[in-house]
Formats: C-alpha cells, structure tokens, sequence
C-alpha cells in the first residue's frame, strides 16, 4: 500500500483473518479536507467522527469511537496498524473497525482434537474508522482521515448491546468483592445478587454476566492449580491425624502432580454399613473453580433421608478415572460392594462398575434421564409434550415386561417417533432403567421422584463451593455435618409422632414399634390395601389377587414352618417392604406377626453406631438394640398424653444425670472404640 506522499508503508495485521474479507485504504471512504480540521482532545464533546477530527493519542480515539459505536449498538476492535519503513519511525496509522468486520477463517480439522463449532459473529461488515498520526502543528497527534458507518446486519438495542464483549468489565474492586464471596463459599448466582444489592440495580444490569464470574475463578485457580493439589494433600492429612477414621486416597501422575483424589468421612462409612446396600453416584456435576469432573455417592437411610458416603475429584472423564474411583471407594468400605449402583448413561461409567463391581446390579437414575426430556421432545411434540410425558411415567412405572413393551409400541405410534434416536436409545437401554426390568433388585426407594429431588438437592449443598480447592474438602464436611444435624432433628419429629394404627391388624402394631415411622408408613400402606384381596390356595401357593378381579393375580409362596414368604411382583426384593400379596396370606394364615427376615435392619429404629458394634460383639450389640427398643417405646407410649409425657421427661432427667455421673475409661470409649 502506498501512502499520500508515496513512501513504502509496513503493513501490520492484528488480526490475520480480517486479511481476505477487508479492504480499507483512501479510496474506501470520506477523505479529509484541510479545511475540516478540528482539534478533539480527551475532553471533546463531539458525538459523531467526522474527517479531520482530531485526538491527543490513538488510545483516545479508541476510546471515542468505542463509545460512538455503544450507543449505536455495536462494539469494536483493532483491526491494523501501519507505519512507515525504517527504524525509528513508528506507528502512524490506526484501523478500528466493528466487532462483526471480517469472515472466520476455516479451521483446519484435526481428527484428534475435539471441534467446539462455535457459530462466528463476524458476517464481513465494513464499518469503520481510520486514524493517521501529524506533527502539523507542531506536537504529535492523530486526526480521522476515514471513517464509514454502514452496517450489513441489525445494530443492537441500548438494553443489548451491553452484553456484547466489549462493554462486559469487571473492575478491580468488584474483583476483589468477588474473591472475597468466593471464600464464603456461596455460588455464582448468589454472588451476583449481593452485587446488584449493593450496587442498587435491577437483576441482569450489573457491567458483566455470570458466566464471566466463572471465568474470572477459573482463571485465578488454574494459575494456582498445582499449589492448590499441594494444599489439598496437607489439608488431607492434617484432617487425617485429628480423625484416624477419614479416609482419603490419591493418585499422582508422571509429573508428580495431582491427578485424582477420593475421600469419606467417618460417620459416612460407618452409615455405609447399614445403608449401603443402595448406592447412587453422580457424576454429572463439575466443580467449576476448577474444572474438574466430581463424582458423589450417596444414598438413602432407615427414616428415608440422603446420606452421603464420599466423594472424588478427577482430572479426566474416562474409563481408567471412574475405575480408580470405585477401587478407592471400594477400599473405604472395606471392600463392601453394593447390591444396586445407580448412575446417569455415561458408557464410561458403566464398563468402569462392569470392571469394578461386577456382582452389583447396575441401573440409569430415572431422573437424570427425565432431566434431558424438555430438550429430547419438547420441540419435537410441541403441545403434546406434557401427554407424551405422563404416559411415559405410567409406562416406566409398569409391572410386567410384555405390558411395558406391547404399550411402549403403541406409544411410539401414538406419537409418531418411530425415527427419534432418543426414543430408539431409551428402547435399547430398558433394561438399564425401566422398572419391570428391576423389581427383582433393591433400589431402597431411590426410584421415586421425590426421593431423587431429596438426592438430588442434598448434593446441591455443596456443589456452590467455589473457594481454595483445599476448603472444599472442608465444606463437604461441613455440609454433611449439617444434614446430619437436619437429619436427627428429622428422626426425632418422626419419632414424637402419634402413630396411627389403621387396620388394628397385630401385624401392624407389632411392625410399629420395630421399623421407623417411615419404613411403617410404606408397610401400612400395603397392609390397609391387603384387606381388599382374596387369597385362594393352590397345590404350590398362593393366587392373590383384587376382590373385583375374576382373572389373574400374584401368585405367592409361604413355607410356614421355616418362615419363608415370596411374591411374584418383587415388592419386597425391589423395597425391602412386604407386598399387599404376602401380607394377606400372612393374615390368612392366622400370622399375627410379620417374620423377622422381612423387617431388614436398615429399616429398622437403629443407629449406624450400633450396627458397628454388631460386626465385632453381638451380645453387646443386642443389648444397644434392646435399649433402643425401650427408648423407643418410652416414646411411643409417652407421647400419648401430657401426664404421661411429664412423668417421662421427670424420670429420664435423673436417668441421664446419673449416667454421666458415671465415669467412662477414655473420651473414646463413648465412641467407635466402646467394648473394645
């Protein structure tokens, strides 16, 4: 390119894909005229460029049009500098040009690297405007020597164009207010509504989104990411020699840096014992400060409330992560492999337990599927979404295998999702997640729908922790301790509660003062609705089925003598709760007492405590449990009336002061190590 007076100028581009699609030179646009000169320092008050206008600095004449451009509603950008050749000549001219100036060059692909496919902004537009740097008058300046304003696309609204990147800034004092929330440990989202608090501005108006927020802490943490993993370690230990009964297990890689790391607490893997026949672990969540994928396992106690078990930190999402994973977790419960597992639809995920825990039953988290469901159909069946979606659940909810898949037909021709790829996967994986396929197996309720919000806003509680990878550890901590604590308080309004007896069945009083109020619940349930069945004997069994049916039913088999009971609709394999069917035949059979194998100890009024102490000295054991049973129907029993329940009160005060008179060996023995 030559300039004016025709000296050989150096041409330098910012940005070399703006090369092809831009031509910006003298004869592109309005040229100045000496005598339209104007002087346009820092201060000006001019609103639009014009030929001539003149700026102290090119920074200043970046910063005009920056402003121009906002209340037009675009932003811009650098686009070249030019100056003349030679050394010491510097910079002498300056292209700005709208955000949407130039065309994205082709990537080239690369079979080995994921492709984001990120849809460009940029649609070639030429707006602009061009700088030239004088010493006319004596001190160096810039003055506008081109200048377009036309646009191929649609400028944004006053109330748009601030989301454009440009006009999105954190400045260094809200930096330093966002650090700062970040190490209370309370979320993004929380973070912005304080900051719109304090700024008194309506929601959505601060100078930056959410998803900046995010960027920013993740940017701070990758540079401390391996002093973060070193402080994490000690932060282990250290938690280690004050509780020998945490646990935690890492793994470092090639470059001795932190690759993964596992970990449980005391109180979780002593609640494993009990509860751990049912296993969920989500792997669907990431801790954003970091970027790190977390995997959670969870379940479900005797007063049907979550309990956690542990925890992981991995570096990557693949088969040889999740498979260290489940062995660490494995070696925290001393090798105890649960009966269930449920996870989302990850096939990495699956071959991993396949290695891992090849004797559980492996099942998908209905919820995790149904979450996906308002961007899998709801385009797709328009106003029919919410039916298509209430026959699904009553499918998913099925008995039978041949009803389930004879109505799964008819639904997809209902619906007309014969080609949805979605559909056809859901089909190919039932087995995975459909109940007719898993009542045979014990999921401890976790299938229903408000069991699985209750999982899945437990695990929400310490997802927000954005602080110092090493407090995470410690805020895990600190919201487990905390649902213990709701936990208890949860347990004991149960257990102050006036059980109601429905039937008058001694089946149902007995069972009420064996499991907890919410194992009982489930159990009087199907005992109210046994009382509408009739039992007929056949040579082999049992048929049960409804008074007003005069076909099929359930066909049950009782062995009085060994005190075996068995349905063939799994209600009690699938719950751990004795069916309408069995107890009907059980009521037939003059039993005035439910069998005592069909009361499992993990719904039963115990404590994981106790259950610790099973493992080493049942005689010790069984007198916690008979204990248990008396402060349990101490309750029951004094709940009834206030006389009865002042009397109580009066009686276990002394009872409790002379106990703690008592002394104890060591601060220990009240604890895990008590009869040792």
């Amino acid at each position: 390119m030559m300039s004016d007076d025709g000296e050989q100028l150096l041409v330098v581009y910012d940005d070399h894909s703006d090369q092809r699609s831009i031509s910006l030179d003298e004869t592109s646009s309005t040229e100045e005229s000496p005598d339209e000169t104007k002087l346009c320092l820092e201060t000006t008050n001019d609103a639009i460029p014009y030929i001539g206008q003149r700026f102290a600095t090119h920074d200043h004449a970046y910063e005009f049009y920056s402003e121009f451009a906002k209340r037009c509603g675009f932003s811009i950008r650098r686009h070249r500098t030019e100056g003349k050749d030679g050394v010491g000549k510097g910079l002498t001219r300056r292209y700005f040009v709208c955000h949407r100036a130039g065309n994205t060059p082709v990537k080239a692909l690369n079979e080995n690297k994921p492709q984001r496919n990120r849809k460009s902004s940029r649609c070639g537009c030429q707006a602009y405007m061009r700088i030239s740097k004088t010493t006319e008058l004596g001190a160096p300046e810039w003055r506008v020597t081109g200048f377009s304003n036309h646009h191929n696309h649609e400028l944004l609204e006053p109330n748009q164009v601030r989301f454009l990147p440009a006009y999105r800034t954190i400045s260094d004092a809200d930096k330093n207010r966002i650090l700062m929330f970040a190490k209370t440990g309370i979320s993004v989202q929380q973070m912005m509504r304080l900051l719109e608090l304090e700024k008194c501005v309506e929601p959505g108006y601060l100078p930056f989104t959410e998803k900046d927020v995010r960027n920013l802490l993740q940017s701070f943490r990758k540079v401390d990411l391996e002093d973060e993993s070193i402080d994490l370690l000690r932060m282990c230990r250290n938690i280690k020699d004050k509780d020998h009964n945490f646990q935690f297990e890492y793994k470092l890689d090639s470059n001795n840096r932190l690759e993964n790391i596992a970990w449980s607490y005391a109180s979780s893997i002593q609640s494993y014992e009990v509860f751990g026949d049912a296993v969920v672990f989500d792997t669907t969540h990431r801790l954003n400060a970091f970027d790190m994928p977390l995997g959670i396992w969870v379940g479900m106690n005797n007063y049907g409330m979550p309990c956690f078990f542990g925890c992981a930190l991995l570096r990557e999402e693949n088969l040889k992560s999740y498979s260290w994973a489940l062995k660490a977790f494995l070696g925290f419960m001393n090798g105890k492999v649960p009966q269930t597992i449920l996870t989302d639809q990850t096939s990495c995920v699956r071959e991993a337990i396949a290695m891992e825990m090849p004797s559980a039953k492996h099942a998908y988290c209905i919820w995790l599927i149904v979450a996906k469901f308002p961007s899998w159909f709801n385009a797709v069946l328009g106003e029919r979404y919410n039916e298509w979606k209430s026959e699904f659940y009553r499918l998913y909810n099925m008995e039978l295998i041949e009803d389930f898949e004879m109505c799964w037909r008819d639904m997809v021709n209902s619906f007309g999702l014969h080609t949805n790829r979605h559909i056809n996967t859901l089909f190919a994986s039932r087995t995975l997640w459909a109940l007719p396929y898993l009542r045979s197996h014990f999921f401890a309720g976790m299938t229903t729908t408000a069991h699985s919000k209750a999982i899945n806003a437990f695990i929400q509680r310490f997802l927000s922790a954005q602080t110092r990878l090493a407090h995470f550890i410690e805020q895990v901590a600190v919201a487990v301790d905390f649902k213990d604590q709701a936990g208890e308080q949860q347990t004991m309004q149960q257990n102050l509660q006036n059980i109601c007896l429905k039937t008058g069945a001694p089946m149902e009083s007995h069972a009420a003062s064996v499991l907890t109020p919410f194992a009982f619940s489930k159990l009087q349930e199907q005992l109210v609705l046994a009382a509408h069945y009739a039992s007929f004997q056949l040579e082999d069994g049992f048929l049960v089925r409804h008074h007003t049916k005069l076909e099929g039913g359930r066909k049950v088999y009782w062995i009085p003598r060994e005190g075996i009971i068995s349905c063939s609709c799994h209600h009690f394999e699938f719950s751990g709760i004795l069916c309408r069917h069995a107890l009907r035949v059980l009521s037939t059979g003059n039993c005035f007492q439910i069998p005592e194998r069909y009361m499992p100890l993990r719904w039963q009024r115990i404590n994981t405590s106790a259950k610790l102490l099973q493992n080493t000295l049942s005689d010790h054991t069984e007198r916690v449990q008979l204990l248990q049973g008396m402060v349990s129907n101490l309750v029951t029993e004094s709940v009834k009336s206030k006389d009865r329940l002042d009397i109580a009160m009066e009686h276990v005060s002394v009872l409790l002061s002379r106990i703690r008179d008592h002394p104890v060996p060591s601060s220990r023995y009240a604890r895990n190590d008590c009869f040792t």
